[in-house]
């Protein structure tokens, strides 16, 4: 009998879960997912190589392609959707690629995943100096697989995320992230503990290349787009605290920075004009911490 991948196994305190009282299966199930992202430990080498490849695509002309399929896709989507309201990365630098297509109901076929035509054809709009950021848990589904293996071939660096180790994808893969997660609680349901682990995993590394582009400072988005009354009380937030100045200075300094967080915190640290502010960040390559040093 072949040995079952680790996403296919049955968990250990799964035995007799049907039997439990509701309370006792509810921490089953949060217990597994705890030891899921305790998993991407693991990772943590892996995961900072491939926030270096992000870093060096969005630094240049590259772009950010997520495919993946099922559950996977939507933790793919779940970090693909919030990088430009964030980081403040230009929306048309991140593509996404979900077989079949992102869901708009509560159904969400399964038959896409192994259409590799779909994903050949998808992995056409790669190119030299894009990074795809390809997702399967088990490690074998064809979509992400050979659309890893179409971007790689067109130039493009690769970085794959799996949860079984000597997964097929990782043959695809620039950098190879394994999240060796245990058994699901439900066994094979890979939107639990893989899926889980995955989101962290794919946090870490996004959040990490927002970190050394400069669009974090002391822990806050100073790059963010605010396009809505909570991101703008953010960014009026944001600015004060930096810059040391009450909320009406700091809403009047983003006035004039046209809602852009950066240049508002050197207009009200004391920078002359926007134009000011926008030099010493063109100067500083957009890093807040050395633009105030300079101004």
């Amino acid at each position: 009998m072949q040995e079952l991948r680790q996403t296919e196994q049955l968990h250990g305190n799964a035995i007799g879960l049907d039997t439990l009282p509701p309370g006792e299966i509810a921490a089953a199930i949060v217990g597994g997912q705890a030891q899921a992202v305790a998993a991407v430990d693991a990772a943590l080498t892996e995961l900072t190589r491939a926030a270096d490849l992000m870093v060096e695509a969005m630094r240049g002309q590259g772009r950010l392609i997520y495919a993946a399929a099922g559950s996977s896709g939507l933790m793919a989507l779940a970090d693909a959707a919030e990088l430009s309201g964030t980081y403040g990365i230009a929306p048309d630098r991140i593509l996404f690629f979900m077989a079949g297509g992102v869901p708009v109901s509560g159904h969400m076929p399964g038959h896409t995943e192994d259409d590799r035509e779909a994903a050949g054809r998808d992995a056409e709009i790669a190119r030299q100096g894009d990074v795809v950021i390809a997702l399967t848990a088990s490690g074998t589904t064809p979509y992400p697989v050979e659309f890893a293996s179409r971007a790689r071939s067109r130039g493009a660096k690769t970085i794959c995320l799996a949860n079984n180790h000597d997964a097929q994808i990782f043959a695809e893969a620039d950098v190879a992230v394994c999240l060796p997660t245990p058994a699901e609680i439900v066994a094979g349901s890979t939107r639990l503990g893989a899926a889980t682990a995955q989101k962290a995993a794919l946090n870490t590394m996004s959040t990490l290349m927002g970190v050394r582009l400069g669009h974090v400072h002391d822990g806050m988005m100073v790059n963010l787009v605010a396009d809505n009354e909570k991101l703008r009380e953010r960014a009026a937030n944001i600015v004060s605290r930096i810059a040391g100045v009450d909320l009406q200075t700091a809403f009047k300094s983003l006035e004039t920075a046209k809602g852009e967080v950066k240049p508002a915190v050197l207009i009200a640290r004391g920078a002359p004009s926007l134009d000011r502010a926008q030099q010493l960040l063109a100067d500083t390559e957009g890093y807040l911490r050395t633009a105030i040093a300079r101004l």
